[in-house]
């Protein structure tokens, strides 16, 4: 019963977050409820026994959006991305294209003949598949999240002019100690 609570309230924060992403005004904040939306559907799968699975998608999500606030700190004519507009673009022609896409995979997955079953479930599936995709890379992937780590702090470095306690100049005439 916890468990079917925990889904819920995880299933609501993911679409919740994913329609925040094209509610708010900003793209920093776009960013943000993109990022909790994916951590959310990586608590989902935890909670569906695919750790593995939860948890890189986590990390990896987390990870990007982080890159891309880092490079809109940057980039962008106005820093963070605060500066209000809308996600919203040609909204008749991406509902149109929505529609169609759902209508489309809709119909493959209730129509295609799929392929039976071959062989048997392996003893611990989130091992099975995290073998397959990684298999021997993941102390390359351990390493590679380590520099992008050390990439988003050298950014943030080298695009803050000024240190997190560092006072502005004032025009009082003191000078700094």
């Amino acid at each position: 019963m916890v468990t079917l609570a925990v889904f819920i309230v995880l299933a609501v924060i993911a679409i919740a977050s994913g329609v925040a992403v094209f509610v708010v005004d900003s793209m920093a904040r776009a960013t943000f409820a993109l990022a909790a939306s994916f951590v959310a559907v990586g608590g989902e799968l935890i909670l569906l026994t695919l750790d593995y699975l939860g948890v890189v998608t986590i990390l990896m999500m987390v990870m990007e959006m982080a890159i891309m606030v880092v490079f809109m700190v940057m980039f962008m004519m106005n820093p963070a991305g605060l500066m209000p507009m809308s996600m919203l673009h040609n909204t008749r022609g991406a509902l149109t294209i929505a529609a169609g896409t759902f209508l489309l995979l809709g119909a493959a997955a209730v129509l295609v003949p799929w392929p039976a079953r071959r062989g048997t479930v392996p003893a611990d599936p989130t091992r099975a598949i995290g073998e397959a995709i990684m298999g021997p890379q993941m102390p390359v992937m351990v390493g590679i999240s380590a520099l992008l780590f050390a990439t988003i702090v050298s950014a943030l470095v080298l695009a803050v002019p000024h240190g997190r306690y560092d006072q502005p100049a004032h025009d009082s005439g003191e000078t700094d100690r």
